[in-house]
């Protein structure tokens, strides 16, 4: 008994030192799992950024679109010349229109670049966020002063101040994302990289910032300064492209930021952005645009029950008939802005991947959509005959031939770099290549042909301008059997001898097409 005594004591004791090694490696141990089960609990209290960054394009999209409606709303007395009243607007409200259009899709450019860095949110960033679009939808405000005073540097000094702020808030959106890695982009997650895209990141994101610093220092100094630079802060990334194309020319080589590609937060044209978010941002612009119109028809096309019992004998159809010209110029304009956007989703839909330069073209396009609801107010504002009428038409044409032009060169920008941006069957060559050049084509086109028109016969400007806007879209119905006998007749004349050579297999030619395009 003696001996088993001891020897359970000797036992007790080994087990004591053993657990007492035991402890600091399980300590340890606990201690990662513990920080493992932190990080997963930050990882389910996250959510996916989409409803985020749908509600912040919807935002953008409004602030960016309303501000036609001081352009739009100017009202005009019959007897003054419209190119002496358009000479004034160039100078303030069409001006201030454009510069902040552009300003906020740079803001709005920029929150994509941001949101493609960072894919997951929490409470944190949701505030942040707010705060963002906050200082943004200001911006609006800032350029009205700067209209109204431009002489004033309490304008530019506001506006100066929100994009700094707006700047400081991205900057800690992006180190609060770097500190919580579970938020980031996946490639962005790994610990090596980290470090170079928090840097990289930063960098970019300040640079509008001290910009728009040296810009309010100026504006106490000499404020047309000021305002030379707020428009580079606009043209910056392409500014800053040809300096480092200049600068690898004069070096005599390829300078490089680094041993490692950034697929995105660089300054190169072909920087991809995400084609949802362009596309959502887009459709807000145009949906904006087709509402704006309805507006103007409920503010001033509801007649006075008093002028109808008055004047009309209480017949509500008598005094509806002398809005006649407005409804028309309305049902027109609506149309205009709806084929634009269904150009506009024909040509996405065709598009795989969106580029910086195409994004560029694409908010020209957008600005000059924007300009629609002036197009329908001085269709409709001036007596039928008049000058003014004819100069109000030919405005009209020239909004709608960029608002188109633009499109097209969003496609002809894709075209350059096609095998990354563009389906096979959209590209040169490809089966759709003829159909999707007519389709983008159509309204430049028209619109520049109706300015001819109302050139010569000034006496019909009104009637050929809705003509033109009504008559489109039976020719969007018709252009698919149009650029067939044309493409017929083309081979024909000029390459008869090749019609049996290229005459392709239906199997064959439906074989070179996705598979969701050989079952429709």
């Amino acid at each position: 008994m003696g001996e088993n005594d001891e020897s359970e004591i000797i036992e007790h004791h080994d087990d004591e030192e053993m657990e007492k090694m035991r402890t600091p490696r399980n300590q340890s141990q606990s201690f990662l799992e513990s920080v493992a089960s932190s990080e997963k609990d930050g990882y389910s209290s996250t959510q996916s950024s989409h409803r985020l960054l749908a509600y912040s394009d919807a935002l953008i999209s409004i602030i960016a679109t309303v501000m036609i409606l001081p352009v739009a709303h100017t009202k005009f007395q019959d007897n003054e010349e419209l190119k002496q009243s358009i000479q004034a607007l160039l100078t303030t409200k069409i001006a201030v229109y454009l510069m902040t259009f552009l300003i906020v899709t740079v803001a709005w450019a920029a929150h994509i670049r941001l949101f493609q860095v960072i894919e997951r949110i929490d409470d944190t960033l949701a505030l942040l966020n707010l705060a963002c679009m906050m200082l943004i939808t200001f911006l609006p405000y800032t350029f009205s002063l700067m209209a109204t005073f431009p002489n004033n540097t309490l304008g530019i000094l506001l506006f100066c101040a929100c994009v700094m702020v707006i700047g400081l808030i991205q900057a800690l959106i992006v180190l609060y994302g770097f500190s919580h890695p579970f938020l980031l982009n996946d490639q962005i997650q790994m610990p090596e990289n980290q470090a170079y895209y928090k840097r990289r990141i930063l960098e970019v994101i300040m640079r509008v910032p001290i910009m728009c610093l040296f810009a309010s220092v100026f504006s106490v100094i000499f404020i047309q300064v000021s305002y030379i630079i707020l428009a580079i802060v606009i043209f910056l990334p392409y500014i800053s492209q040809c300096l480092k194309w200049i600068r690898s020319k004069a070096i005599g080589g390829q300078v490089e930021d680094s041993p490692d590609s950034v697929p995105f937060y660089t300054y190169h044209p072909s920087e991809p952005l995400r084609k949802e978010r362009v596309e959502a941002f887009s459709d807000g612009v145009y949906a904006i645009v087709a509402t704006l119109l309805i507006l103007d028809i409920c503010e001033d096309n509801v007649p006075d029950p008093s002028v109808v019992k008055k004047e009309f004998n209480n017949s509500l159809v008598a005094a509806l008939q002398e809005y006649g010209p407005e409804y028309l110029a309305y049902f027109g304009s609506f149309a205009t802005v709806g084929l634009l956007w269904f150009v506009h989703h024909s040509l996405f839909l065709h598009v795989t991947k969106a580029t910086r330069l195409m994004g560029l073209f694409n908010t020209f396009s957008l600005a000059f959509v924007g300009g629609l609801p002036l197009a329908y107010q001085l269709t409709h504002e001036f007596p039928r005959g008049s000058r003014n009428e004819l100069e109000a038409v030919q405005i009209s044409c020239v909004i709608i031939f960029f608002a188109g032009l633009f499109q097209l060169a969003m496609w002809v920008t894709a075209l350059f770099t096609e095998r990354e941006t563009l389906h096979p069957y959209v590209r040169y060559g490809g089966r759709e290549h003829a159909f999707m050049l007519a389709k983008l084509s159509l309204y430049p086109c028209v619109a520049l042909g109706t300015f001819v028109f109302t050139c010569v016969l000034s006496r019909f400007s009104t009637s050929i301008f809705h003509m033109m806007e009504i008559g489109v879209p039976f020719a969007f119905l018709v252009l698919r059997l149009l650029v067939r006998v044309a493409l017929v007749l083309l081979r024909w004349l000029f390459c008869p001898a090749r019609n049996d050579l290229d005459s392709v297999p239906v199997e064959e030619e439906d074989s070179q097409l996705p598979i969701n395009d050989i079952v429709t």
